[in-house]
């Protein structure tokens, strides 16, 4: 069976909050992207020792970081270096908690990915080189805004670096954000399916009034969550599913947020929103066979 967890400013800032919230609905684990206003390569390691502190005594597992790595401007050689630089800090929170997932990304998108196919796949030489023998593992996630915005091309990446250190994380909402996305569950899953190492839980569904997609309650929108749960038990995945909520019931997340989610004013309101969708997981939970 597989485990659920909660990428953790989906909840809160503060720590404690997000160990009590898992607590609270006996999850599994937290996934690390924004504490207390700082991002996982900023934590000091006061910071750190502060929070496993709050995590002695559980059985509550850090599962991965959800770095903010590459999601930049690829012809931005500045950028590309901070980056860089960002990768290194986020190994060493990911070594500082035992655990060996970095979540990644590839750019903003260009509008010429198939084009420039080449600079995409090479601009992964140095990340990998980092990460050599530091037992790392970059979990390459389908993003919509990125070169990689669809499951289809991301699992084409994944395949072609042909690396054990890169593996993708499936987040079927993106796949339903993205301009060329498929229909997520089954046509896309099938796509990641076998790179995927890890697994992100959001919904989306079109405005009502502009009939853009936007995010929505887990199991009220377009994902076919059901489905993709009863998949993960059939296949036998028994990796993390982490709540990635996204959507907030008193407010609208701007969109240049939801692109670099992090910090105070994303997790407004979060732990309310976050509340309802792990509800509304484990009633579905309970229907599975």
């Amino acid at each position: 069976m597989f485990k659920v967890g909660v990428i953790g400013d989906e909840v809160s800032q503060d720590f404690e909050t997000v160990v009590n919230f898992v607590k609270d609905f006996n999850l599994d684990s937290i996934e690390i992207r924004s504490v207390w206003d700082k991002p996982p390569h900023e934590l000091t390691e006061t910071d750190i020792d502060k929070m496993k502190g709050l995590l002695d005594g559980t059985n509550i597992e850090i599962i991965g970081i959800a770095s903010p790595f590459f999601k930049c401007d690829m012809d931005n050689a500045n950028e590309r270096k901070e980056h860089l630089d960002i990768l290194k800090g986020c190994i060493r929170a990911a070594k500082a908690f035992d655990t060996n997932l970095i979540r990644t990304f590839v750019f903003w998108d260009t509008g010429k990915t198939e084009e420039r196919w080449d600079e995409v796949i090479a601009a992964y030489d140095e990340p990998l080189k980092l990460i050599e023998g530091e037992g790392i593992i970059l979990g390459m996630e389908n993003e919509s805004t990125t070169s990689l915005s669809t499951a289809k091309l991301t699992a084409r990446f994944i395949e072609e670096i042909d690396s054990p250190n890169i593996r993708g994380i499936w987040d079927p909402a993106n796949e339903a954000h993205a301009t060329d996305g498929e229909t997520p569950y089954p046509d896309a899953y099938n796509r990641m399916k076998p790179t995927m190492i890890h697994a992100h839980l959001k919904d989306a569904g079109p405005n009502p009034e502009s009939g853009e997609i936007e995010s929505v309650p887990v199991g009220d929108g377009v994902i076919d969550w059901q489905g993709q749960l009863q998949a993960f038990v059939d296949e036998g995945y028994e990796g993390h599913l982490c709540l990635e909520t996204h959507w907030r019931p008193t407010l609208k997340i701007e969109e240049d947020l939801l692109n670099r989610p992090g910090g105070k004013a994303f997790s407004e309101a979060g732990e309310e929103a976050s509340r309802i969708c792990i509800e509304k997981l484990q009633e579905m939970i309970k229907n599975l066979k």
